[in-house]
């Protein structure tokens, strides 16, 4: 069978020689043109056709595939810490009812203290993995080194202005980084004077700030559990979040 296809082909290869030969003869080509046009006539009768180029397309993954197996890898690794699956018991003292959207950065908590609605928006924690450089033993090279929390507080009274207050929490100490007095009936053009810096009011009110503070809740034992809380929520957020994204890649 094979010896009968190169009988063919030859035989093909020679009557492309006779038209070559006749294309030569009326256009008075050369022997080399001859000779090259016979084989460029029957190039694809001899040459196999081999698709190299279809198939290689096919087993290189393309830029997707490989970003889809880079979150898989992520999913699995994010499922195996124990973060995702705790679920944080409430202290029985807690003193406010924790709200939490999933998909938020953030929760709200929320209390009434006397006739006061005290409202505090918790984010997500500054994580600090490693000791600090600095061997000063002041304060704020001490707090360099330690993972906080921050806090947003918010202290209302029927009708009238109300009392925001930022803080950050660190183990065992809550710092007041700034104090305002907000007047919601203030238009967006008008600009209020919100007080100096808290650190450079009198150390006698600070403290009387920070007393305000702890008496409606807001104490190192508060944001320390918060702390923990938020860490479980920002494991749980962050694989639902490469579950999205796995999902619109592979759309």
């Amino acid at each position: 069978m094979a010896f009968n296809s190169i009988l063919r082909k030859s035989g093909s290869f020679v009557r492309a020689l006779a038209v070559a030969g006749q294309l030569t003869k009326n256009n008075h080509l050369g022997h080399r043109t001859l000779i090259f046009t016979a084989i460029n006539h029957q190039k694809d009768s001899f040459v196999p056709k081999f698709h190299f180029s279809s198939v290689a397309a096919q087993k290189k993954p393309t830029s997707d595939e490989n970003l889809l197996r880079v979150i898989e890898s992520e999913i699995e690794c994010a499922q195996e810490t124990d973060d995702h699956n705790e679920v944080e018991g409430v202290p029985s003292n807690f003193p406010f009812k924790i709200v939490d959207s999933p998909g938020q950065q953030t929760i709200t908590l929320e209390r009434t203290y006397q006739e006061e609605e005290i409202k505090v928006e918790v984010h997500m924690p500054d994580l600090v993995t490693g000791e600090g450089n600095n061997e000063d033993d002041d304060n704020e090279s001490e707090r360099a080194s330690q993972s906080s929390i921050p806090l947003s507080i918010s202290v209302y009274k029927k009708g009238g202005p109300y009392l925001e207050f930022n803080c950050v929490g660190y183990p065992d100490e809550i710092i007041i980084d700034s104090l305002s007095v907000k007047n919601p009936d203030l238009t967006e053009d008008q600009i209020a004077y919100e007080g100096p810096d808290f650190q450079d009011l009198d150390e006698n009110l600070q403290k009387s700030f920070h007393r305000y503070l702890e008496i409606r809740g807001i104490k190192p034992s508060t944001t320390n559990f918060l702390h923990e809380y938020m860490i479980n929520k920002d494991s749980k957020e962050y694989l639902v979040w490469l579950n999205k994204l796995k999902s619109f890649v592979q759309a």
